[in-house]
């Protein structure tokens, strides 16, 4: 199932990158910061849920997702470079987990967790004063 996201959802707003750069890197704002709220989003309420409750720094604690896209030296792939993760992530969380199903340990691995701690306690008591 693939999640569409609107444009309209998306706000864009261009900065300049960090790092090192040539004669333009203080006049030309190729990096660009994505913001996508999560709350007034028309994803579905499950999505946005999960998503929430992720624990992931790129979304804020009013459930902003801030991306910042600065791998490239043109705007529009760094565009493209932050939907693309955007999208990542939104899929992540529509995958939904599967639930744990609970298992006992087996009777075999018990007795040799047991036999383990004879074993040591065997070895333990051993040690001590030596009667001459």
């Amino acid at each position: 199932m693939a999640i569409t996201i609107d444009p309209a959802d998306i706000e864009w707003s261009a900065i300049r990158a960090q790092g090192a750069g040539g004669q333009s890197v203080n006049k030309v704002s190729t990096a660009l910061h994505l913001r996508f709220d999560i709350g007034a989003s028309g994803l579905p309420a499950a999505i946005k849920a999960r998503l929430l409750a992720r624990g992931d720094q790129r979304i804020s604690s009013d459930g902003v997702i801030v991306i910042k896209a600065q791998r490239y030296r043109s705007q529009d792939r760094n565009r493209e470079d932050a939907l693309a993760r955007l999208q990542a992530l939104i899929d992540g969380a529509a995958t939904v987990p599967e639930a744990r199903k609970p298992t006992k340990p087996t009777r075999g691995s018990q007795r040799r967790r047991v036999e383990g701690k004879v074993r040591r306690g065997r070895i333990k008591a051993s040690r001590g004063r030596v009667d001459e």
